[in-house]
């Protein structure tokens, strides 16, 4: 692949109706939109660098705001048209990149009390992902801390 660079102007005129323009905030409050352009940069830097997000160059929106747009965009099926459009056949090399990427990052299921390693207490068993972590009192959670020194 070629070295990263920000798209032209013709690139972006040939992407630019491809891209779901945002709608304004109604009442005006909290941060203007980004440019969708900006952040269609930061992204495919990040693709094409391999860098983690937060480690984008300062001349591109936030990363939060390019992780975010990445996202909606990736789940839409709307990046891969994106990049088959600029790109052409190498769209499809970047694409599963990223989504191998996206799969390594996946959070792991939490293991079932049932599976435990002999010995560890089922206090120190991971909490189940549909249980909210907040439902443990203060005062229990005091005394596991304390157990576990």
């Amino acid at each position: 692949m070629t070295p990263y660079r920000d798209i032209t102007d013709e690139e972006w005129q040939q992407v630019a109706q491809l891209l779901p323009e945002l709608r304004p905030r109604a009442e005006l409050r909290g941060r203007p939109l980004a440019n969708t352009r900006a952040v269609l940069n930061g992204v495919l830097w990040v693709m094409y660098s391999g860098a983690t997000w937060s480690a984008m160059p300062r001349r591109y929106p936030s990363y939060q705001t390019c992780h975010r747009r990445f996202k909606a965009w990736h789940q839409s099926g709307t990046l891969k048209i994106v990049l088959a459009e600029l790109y052409g056949a190498a769209s499809e090399e970047l694409c599963g990149f990223m989504e191998m990427r996206m799969r390594s990052h996946a959070k792991p299921i939490a293991t079932p009390p049932s599976v435990l390693p002999a010995g560890m207490p089922a206090a120190a068993a991971p909490a189940p992902a549909s249980a909210p972590a907040a439902t443990v009192p203060a005062n229990e959670f005091a005394v596991s801390l304390k157990h576990a020194a």
